[in-house]
C-alpha cells in the first residue's frame, strides 16, 4: 500500500486512466508550506470548552450537554462514512437505535447494567448490523451506485422503525421505558457531571482513533476513493471492500453512541431507528463540515444548542427558523461552518513524511 502514495501523487494531475478526462488532484503530492495548522487549534479549543462546561452550567443544562456529546459521537460515525468514503448512509440511525434497543433489552430482561458489558454489547450490535447491511449493499457482484446505497440504507432504517412500532416485545409505539442506570460495580452512573465526563472521555478516545485512521495509509486510500473511485480501483484497491470496512466502523461507533444514549435518556423508542433521526445526523455533518471529524462535533453542538434556545423562546415557529438557518449555511457555505477557518488542503490532509529538498 505504501507504493500507492507515490503513484497517486504522480498521476494526480494527469488525465484519468479510465475516462481520459483531466481530474483534480486526489491527494496533495507535497506538504503545504510550513505555518500554522488551524485544525489542532480548533480541536483544542473545543476540548477546552467541553472540559469546563459542567463548572459553569446548571444541572439541567449539564444533562442536555451530555446528550449533545453523545449525539456528537453519533455524528462522527456518519462523517467517517460519508465525509471520508463518500457513502451516503441515510440509515445511520438503524445502528444507533438497534444498539439502544439491544442494551435496553439486556437491562430489562437480564438485569445487565454493568458498563463493562453494556458498552461492548452495544458496540457489537452496531458492528453486526453494519456488517449485514453493508455486505448486502456494498459487496455484490457489481459495484454499488451512490443512489442504490442511499436508498438501501434509507429502506433499512424505515423497516426497522416499522418493525419496532409493531412488535409488542419491543414495546410497540411506546418503546422500552424505565431503563435502570449504568453501573460500575456497586456504583450507579446517573445523569449529571459523572455521566457527562464519561461520555466526553469516550468521545475523545473515539475521535483520536478516527483521526489516526483517516491520516493513516488506510485514510489515504479513503481520500483517493472519495475523490476518484475509478482511479483507486485501477491501482488495484478493492473499492467496495474499503467501503464495507469503513461502513462497518461507522456502524460500530453508532452502536456505541446508541448504547450510551439509551441509558442516559432512560428509555428507547422507535424514532431512534427511523428516517427522521438518520436525516438529523446528516444535517449535523452538513452544517459543521463533512470530512473533518471536528466539523461533525461543531455542527451537532450548534444545531442542538440553537434548537434548544429557539424551542424555548419561539415555540410556534422555531422549526421554520432553524430550517432557514440550515438552508442558508448549506447554500453559501457548502463545506460547512468549519470552512470559515479550515482550508481545503488542510481538510484533505497530508500523508507520509515530508519530501526532501530537491526532490
Amino acid at each position: 500500500m505504501g507504493g500507492a502514495r507515490e503513484a497517486l501523487a504522480e498521476v494526480s494531475e494527469g488525465p484519468d486512466v479510465v475516462t481520459g478526462e483531466t481530474a483534480p488532484a486526489a491527494v496533495p503530492a507535497r506538504r503545504p508550506v510550513p505555518g500554522w495548522n488551524v485544525l489542532p487549534i480548533v480541536e483544542g479549543l473545543v476540548l477546552l470548552i467541553a472540559l469546563v462546561l459542567p463548572f459553569v452550567l446548571q444541572d439541567y443544562l449539564t444533562v442536555f450537554a451530555t446528550r449533545v456529546v453523545i449525539l456528537a459521537l453519533f455524528a462522527i460515525s456518519f462523517d467517517l462514512v460519508w465525509g471520508y468514503a463518500g457513502i451516503m448512509s441515510f440509515g445511520q440511525a438503524l445502528f444507533f437505535g438497534a444498539a439502544g434497543y439491544g442494551v435496553a433489552l439486556l437491562a430489562r430482561d437480564l438485569n445487565v447494567t454493568s458498563i463493562f458489558l453494556i458498552l461492548p454489547a452495544g458496540t457489537l450490535i452496531g458492528l453486526t448490523a453494519a456488517l449485514l447491511l453493508g455486505g448486502f449493499l456494498l459487496l455484490g457482484r457489481y459495484p454499488s451506485s451512490v443512489i442504490f446505497v442511499s436508498l438501501g440504507t434509507l429502506t433499512g432504517s424505515y423497516a426497522a422503525d416499522r418493525l419496532a412500532r409493531g412488535w409488542y416485545y419491543l414495546g410497540g409505539q411506546n418503546g422500552i421505558p424505565s431503563i435502570p442506570p449504568l453501573s460500575l460495580g456497586s456504583i450507579d452512573i446517573s445523569e449529571g457531571p459523572v455521566y457527562y465526563y464519561m461520555a466526553l472521555g469516550i468521545l475523545v478516545v473515539v475521535y483520536l482513533l478516527c483521526r489516526f485512521l483517516v491520516r493513516s495509509q488506510f485514510g489515504l486510500a479513503l481520500a483517493g476513493l472519495r475523490e476518484n473511485e475509478q482511479r483507486i480501483a485501477f491501482f488495484g484497491y478493492k473499492a467496495q471492500h474499503l467501503k464495507a470496512i469503513v461502513f462497518a466502523i461507522g456502524g460500530t461507533i453508532a452502536g456505541l453512541a446508541g448504547s450510551l444514549y439509551a441509558f442516559h435518556e432512560g428509555f428507547v423508542w422507535p424514532n431512534m431507528l427511523g428516517v427522521v433521526f438518520s436525516t438529523q445526523v446528516v444535517l449535523y455533518v452538513l452544517f459543521g463540515g463533512s470530512g473533518t471529524l471536528i466539523g461533525a462535533v461543531i455542527g451537532t453542538v450548534i444545531i442542538e444548542g440553537v434548537s434548544f434556545w429557539l424551542s424555548d423562546n419561539y415555540r410556534d415557529i422555531w422549526p421554520i427558523i432553524l430550517g432557514v438557518l440550515l438552508l442558508l449555511v448549506i447554500m453559501f457555505r457548502p463545506l460547512g461552518l468549519i470552512s470559515f477557518v479550515l482550508g481545503e488542503r488542510e481538510r484533505v490532509g497530508t500523508f507520509g513524511k515530508a519530501p526532501k529538498e530537491g526532490r
